[in-house]
């Protein structure tokens, strides 16, 4: 892994706890991206979901991927990219402590202000989501 990359807190406007990118591993500008989050027994989310059988709720794994999504365009614009649509979310395998979520997303059309992106994420190199995802400015 590089650290030639910005942390993805000076890019995104999220901040903590909502910035689910721990860090960047691959970037291909307005291409493709690649990141990373640790999940931790210490994560906010994890708390109350579920107790007993802690597991990263769907919605933040689709959040993930478009903060992921947001980083390939986010540099480059002044304004905020909001997420406007969801599209064939799959979800495969539940994400626990102790995994380390890949998130992947590859810009595939932009129509400004729209930007469309085919996002995924795996553990252990085997998928647990996957959707498409639309932002907008």
């Amino acid at each position: 892994m590089s650290d030639l990359y910005p942390f993805p807190s000076e890019i995104l406007p999220h901040s903590y706890p909502f910035i689910l990118i721990d860090k960047i591993v691959e970037f291909e500008e307005e291409k493709r991206i690649v990141c990373l989050k640790n999940i931790s027994n210490n994560d906010e989310f994890l708390q109350g979901h579920f107790k007993n059988n802690p597991v990263m709720p769907g919605s933040l794994i689709l959040e993930a991927m478009a903060q992921a999504s947001g980083l390939i365009i986010g540099s480059k614009k002044s304004k905020m990219a909001y997420l406007c649509r969801v599209k064939d979310a799959k979800f495969r395998k539940p994400v626990v402590p102790g995994d380390q979520l890949i998130i992947t997303s590859s810009l595939i059309d932009k129509l400004p202000p729209l930007y469309i992106f085919e996002t995924g994420a795996s553990v252990g190199g085997e998928v647990v989501s996957e959707a498409g995802i639309s932002l907008s400015f």
